[in-house]
């Protein structure tokens, strides 16, 4: 087992493809089978399951590359310490529902992290995908909501990716709304004052089943419906149609100015948390994120 051999099996797990990661280490995609198939029989385990639709990391391989990565990231510390003195490019990645405070947390992280070279990414995605990016390794958190309604469904889908919940916080629904809505000068609105106007979702694609909307009450049937696929294009929605949407009434005032949160009149509970995934520690850079989360939802609740 070299090195070299662990650096290729962490970089096919990044790409989900063995053709595309042998572009990104510039040597043959049959030189670089040849090395994961030796390494899979050194180690007498399979790594990578292979299919008709591409490659998946087996429930051993997960536990491998988190053995992997710990090695190559103490190889790189250690040749940059003896070499050129420069610590390694830092990654982090995220992927959430939409919503407000995940990106003021990770606005906080780039701001308060200065190193010379990073690559981070935020991905605001479908609920599905976001399971899928924390099961793959894609990213190392991924950030939902799960309530009474759609609790099974979501934790079958956790059991079954080896991932794990964790509560942030919970929260009572509201309905966002622009400042200029007539329904503001209200204390609170029932589900009869949202007839007259729009109603404004995120669709979830492949996915699109109640059990996975990022909006509770996804099986009541309303009059005037819209979904999109961004939180700007919602956002824009709301104030230009006076439209409304339901979500948890934490939001960032100073990204979101003009939207205003109103109690919705309901027995509820929304509890909004972050995954994991059960066999992968997270880096320091993830723990400093659920903090900076942590801070910013205390911070936009009061």
């Amino acid at each position: 087992m070299t090195l070299l051999q662990l650096r290729y099996v962490i970089e096919v797990a990044r790409s989900r493809s063995i053709s595309k990661a042998a572009q990104n280490l510039f040597i043959s995609q049959p030189s670089l089978s040849n090395a994961l198939k030796e390494l899979e029989k050194e180690v007498g385990i399979t790594i990578f399951s292979r299919t008709n639709k591409g490659i998946a990391i087996t429930q051993e391989g997960s536990e491998f590359l988190r053995y992997a990565r710990q090695v190559v990231e103490q190889a790189e510390l250690l040749e940059n310490r003896y070499a050129n003195k420069q610590l390694p490019k830092q990654h982090f990645s995220v992927s959430a529902q939409h919503y407000s405070f995940a990106v003021s947390a990770f606005v906080r992280l780039l701001e308060d992290y200065d190193p010379e070279e990073y690559e981070f990414m935020l991905r605001e995605t479908k609920t599905y995908e976001i399971i899928d990016d924390v099961q793959k390794l894609r990213s190392e958190i991924g950030i939902l909501y799960v309530n009474e309604f759609n609790e099974k469904v979501i934790y079958k889908f956790l059991r079954e990716g080896n991932l794990l919940f964790h509560k942030l916080f919970e929260a009572k629904p509201h309905v966002f709304v622009s400042n200029r809505n007539p329904l503001v000068e209200q204390e609170y609105v029932t589900l009869e004052d949202l007839v007259p106007y729009p109603y404004l979702s995120f669709e979830q694609g492949d996915y699109n089943s109640f059990y996975f909307s990022e909006e509770i009450l996804s099986t009541l049937t309303r009059p005037k419906n819209i979904k999109v696929s961004d939180r700007a294009t919602l956002f824009n929605l709301l104030i230009g149609l006076n439209g409304y949407t339901i979500s948890t009434g934490v939001i960032s005032h100073e990204l979101n100015n003009d939207i205003v949160a109103i109690p919705l009149m309901l027995d509820e509970r929304i509890n909004v948390g972050y995954i994991t995934h059960k066999n992968v520690p997270i880096g320091q850079l993830a723990n400093t994120y659920i903090q900076y989360l942590k801070e910013t939802i205390a911070e936009d609740q009061s």
